[in-house]
C-alpha cells in the first residue's frame, strides 16, 4: 500500500496565544512540505492527497454560550470533511499520513475510523488530553480534550458526530509519553487500555513499548496520533503546549518505526512553525518522519 500525504492545516482547537492572537499550528503543513517532507516521502513512493482546509478561527472568549467550545461549529464541520477524504483514501488502497495543523483533527480521524473499521489508537503525546466535562469546568480548548472526546467522554456535538461515537474504544486506546505530573494520568489510567508516561517508556525501552501497547488494539490494527510536544522542549520547543521531561528525536524515531508497519495511518501535530523562525524545529521534525513513517503499513 501507498502513503498518501494529507495536509490538514486546522488551528481550531487551540487557546489564542494572546487576546486578539491566532494559533500557529495551522501553518505547520506548508513549513514542514518547505523543509522537504513531501519532497522526501514522495521519494519512497508516496502521493500527494491534497489538504482539508479548515473554517476560520474565531476567538469568541467572552461570547460563547455554555457546553460549547472554541469554533465548535467549525471543527464538526471539519471533522466531517476530514472524515469523508479519509473514507476516500482509504478506499483507494492507501494509508493516511494526515498532517497538521493541531490534535482537534482527531476528531475527524476517529469519525472515519469508525465507519470504516474497530480499529484501536496509539496516542503519542506529553499531555494525555483527557479534559472533559467531567473532571473540569474549563472545557474550551479541543487539542486539550481531544482523546477524551474520541472515547465518547465529551459533550455529544463533540464526542458523537453523526452517531458515530465512542470513535474509538477506549479498551483499545493507549497512550504514551504524558507526564507524570499530567493532572487527568489517573483518570486515563483507570479508562484506557494501557497508559505510559514519557519516563516509563525511556526506561522500558522504545521497542519494548511499541511490543507492549501493540497488543491493546488487537488484530483490528491501530491509527497513530502523534504530538510533538511528546519530545522534550531542549529538542521541540516550537509547541502549544511544552513540557520538560519527554523524549529525544532518537527515541520518538525509533518508537515509530517499531508501530509503523501494523499502522493504518497516521497524524501529527501542534508543531507551530510561529515559534520557529529559523526552520531548525522544522528540519528536525522532517528528519524525525521521513526516518520513521517510510514503512507504514509494511507489516
Amino acid at each position: 500500500m501507498t502513503i498518501a500525504l494529507l495536509s490538514s492545516p486546522t488551528n481550531l482547537g487551540l487557546r489564542p496565544p494572546e487576546p486578539g492572537g491566532v494559533p500557529g499550528a495551522g501553518k505547520a503543513p506548508e513549513a514542514l512540505r518547505d523543509a522537504g517532507l513531501h519532497r522526501r516521502l514522495l521519494a519512497h513512493g508516496a502521493v500527494d492527497a491534497g489538504v482539508v482546509l479548515p473554517g476560520r478561527y474565531v476567538n469568541d472568549d467572552g461570547r460563547r454560550p455554555q457546553e460549547q467550545v472554541r469554533n465548535q461549529a467549525a471543527i464538526v464541520d471539519h471533522a466531517r470533511r476530514l472524515a469523508r477524504r479519509l473514507g476516500s483514501i482509504v478506499d483507494e488502497g492507501h494509508h493516511p499520513f494526515v498532517i497538521g495543523g493541531d490534535c482537534s483533527l482527531l476528531l475527524g480521524v476517529g469519525l472515519a475510523m469508525a465507519r470504516l473499521s474497530d480499529a484501536g489508537l496509539i496516542h503519542i503525546d506529553g499531555h494525555t488530553d483527557f479534559r472533559h466535562p467531567g473532571n473540569s469546568r474549563l472545557c474550551a480548548s479541543v487539542a486539550g480534550e481531544d482523546l477524551a472526546a474520541s472515547v465518547g467522554l465529551h459533550w455529544p456535538a463533540l464526542a458523537d458526530i453523526d452517531g458515530y461515537g465512542p470513535y474509538f474504544r477506549a479498551a483499545k486506546v493507549a497512550q504514551v509519553g504524558c507526564r507524570d505530573d499530567d493532572e487527568h494520568l489517573d483518570e486515563a489510567s483507570s479508562v484506557l487500555g494501557a497508559v505510559m508516561p514519557a519516563r516509563q517508556a525511556m526506561d522500558l525501552g522504545m521497542t519494548n513499548v511499541a511490543t507492549s501497547i501493540a497488543r491493546v488494539s488487537g488484530p483490528s490494527g491501530y491509527w497513530i496520533q502523534l504530538d510533538v510536544d511528546v519530545l522534550d522542549p531542549a529538542w521541540m520547543p516550537a509547541v502549544d503546549s511544552p513540557a520538560a521531561g519527554g523524549l529525544n528525536p532518537d527515541q520518538l524515531i525509533e518508537l515509530i518505526t517499531a508501530l509503523a508497519p501494523k499502522a493504518a495511518g497516521m497524524s501529527v501535530t501542534v508543531f507551530d512553525p510561529d515559534l520557529d523562525p529559523g526552520g531548525e524545529h522544522a528540519a528536525l521534525l522532517v528528519e524525525i518522519l521521513t526516518s520513521a513513517v517510510v514503512s507504514m503499513g509494511t507489516g
